[in-house]
């Protein structure tokens, strides 16, 4: 099913300098340090995967929202009592991922994960359902086992500010020698329109056990939690804005919109001013704690009301949205941006956002580094452009590698090889073109795969 060469440019010349490159790099380590896959899964170490709709369909976004396009209802793929069912609906539509992310990904899964090589169609739904059940029942088919055989060297999880983290505890209590971490993504205490913001404000008072009356009693809530955030090895935090916007504004003005907000009383203004001021308080404590910042904006999330009322969040209904950068993270760069201690990585779906703005600011801005392709541009293409458009001016160093940002995690070392596949085939036309040399092009491969991505994110240790 899947070629040795696939995505190498059909040009002798590049093709061959490709599959040199790749054959270098295709067996290290996998360095995830964006994601969002349950920390659950390993605890306890004999842990199952569930059925192969749970495993492979239900948790992936990119799978439900080709089905919802064509009309077959969430209700449908969701349903939990005939699993064998609705993989027989999937195979039956599979043909609608034809030359897509999400059907390479999946082929390279069952390929490389099931031992399976029979194209998925109506006809051999059944067959590929058997043999799936058949793996997940093996003895040494557990998620522990899994993260060993994928080589995974790190795996970051994305988790609220108010988690317990108890399964990362768990996890390091076991002495399994898998690293998995946490991120800190405080999102939930920073809109104050949302309808539960006041509930996530006592729950934040709850677990830090700091009674939040006013601004500064907030913010030292979310200091503490940080730090315990960083005592079980996070190295990151991650903040999801649909504009990126920042500006400075006083503690009096900040505390009076705070106390608004506890009221029920914050204006729509209240909530855009908060937020961007939110993004300047997570600045000045990554600067004070070191830890990295990530920012991703440019979406619109929950698109679909009636969806996001049944199934809540993250069911493939978040579509890109046009952004700006340059005058909008001015007040954090003129702050922050020369600041040693500090690092920003940059994401957004608004591509046109590369060439234009990210990469000239990333060149020039020694806290900033650019974010991989994200989400609807995690593909051949998306990675293509992004190479077009971001290297030349920012540079290879100014970027950070690959996140494979998904929940789903059998599908991890196929987001990565392709991200490997891709950065091979760019290099490889520098090297035909003579535009690096053999040995730059090597050292460029490694840290696009690997090495970007530890010093980005402090994961050399």
């Amino acid at each position: 099913m899947l070629s040795s060469d696939r995505f190498f440019s059909p040009n002798p010349q590049q093709k061959t300098a490709a599959l040199d490159l790749y054959s270098s790099i295709q067996d290290l380590p996998i360095i995830s340090p964006h994601g969002h896959v349950d920390p659950g899964l390993f605890v306890p170490p004999t842990i199952r995967l569930g059925n192969p709709i749970e495993v492979l369909i239900q948790p992936d976004h990119y799978i439900l929202r080709m089905l919802v396009s064509q009309g077959i209802t969430l209700d449908t793929l969701l349903a939990k009592d005939n699993p064998r069912a609705i993989w027989k609906l999937f195979a039956d539509h599979f043909y609608l991922y034809r030359g897509t992310p999400s059907g390479l990904w999946l082929t390279h899964t069952l390929e490389n994960i099931f031992g399976i090589t029979e194209k998925l169609d109506s006809s051999s739904a059944d067959r590929i359902f058997d043999r799936i059940e058949a793996v997940l029942a093996e003895p040494d088919f557990t998620p522990r086992a899994l993260f060993q055989r994928m080589k995974i060297e790190v795996l970051a999880t994305t988790d609220p500010v108010t988690s317990s983290l108890e399964h990362h505890k768990a996890i390091r209590q076991s002495g399994w020698s898998g690293r998995i971490i946490p991120t800190f993504r405080a999102d939930d205490m920073l809109n104050l329109v949302a309808t539960n913001w006041q509930e996530n404000i006592r729950l934040l008072s709850t677990v830090s056990g700091i009674e939040i009356i006013d601004f500064r009693s907030f913010i030292a809530a979310l200091e503490q939690r940080r730090s315990y955030f960083r005592s079980l090895g996070a190295t990151a935090t991650d903040t999801s804005m649909m504009v990126p916007e920042t500006i400075m504004i006083s503690p009096q003005e900040a505390n009076a919109i705070f106390q608004r907000a506890l009221k029920g009383k914050a204006t729509m203004e209240d909530a855009r001013c908060f937020s961007a001021q939110m993004v300047m308080e997570m600045a000045r404590m990554s600067v004070e704690d070191g830890m990295v910042m990530q920012l991703h904006s440019g979406v619109l999330r929950n698109h679909n009301p009636e969806v996001f009322a049944r199934f809540g969040s993250d069911m493939g209904f978040d579509i890109p949205i046009g952004s700006e950068f340059v005058n909008n993270l001015k007040p954090l760069l003129d702050r922050f941006g020369n600041h040693p201690k500090f690092t920003l990585i940059l994401f957004t779906l608004d591509e046109t956002m590369y060439s234009r703005e990210l990469a000239p600011l990333a060149g020039a801005y020694p806290a900033l580094r650019l974010g991989p392709p994200w989400w609807f541009h995690d593909s051949w293409n998306g990675m293509t452009r992004y190479f077009d458009q971001v290297m030349e001016t920012a540079g290879l160093y100014n970027t950070v590698g690959f996140n494979d940002d998904t929940r789903s995690f059998l599908s991890i070392p196929a987001r990565h090889d392709v991200w490997r596949r891709a950065s091979a085939n760019w290099l490889a036309s520098l090297e035909v073109r003579r535009l690096i040399d053999h040995h730059d092009a090597e050292q460029m491969a490694y840290e696009m795969a690997v090495g970007l991505a530890k010093r980005a994110y402090h994961l050399e240790q």
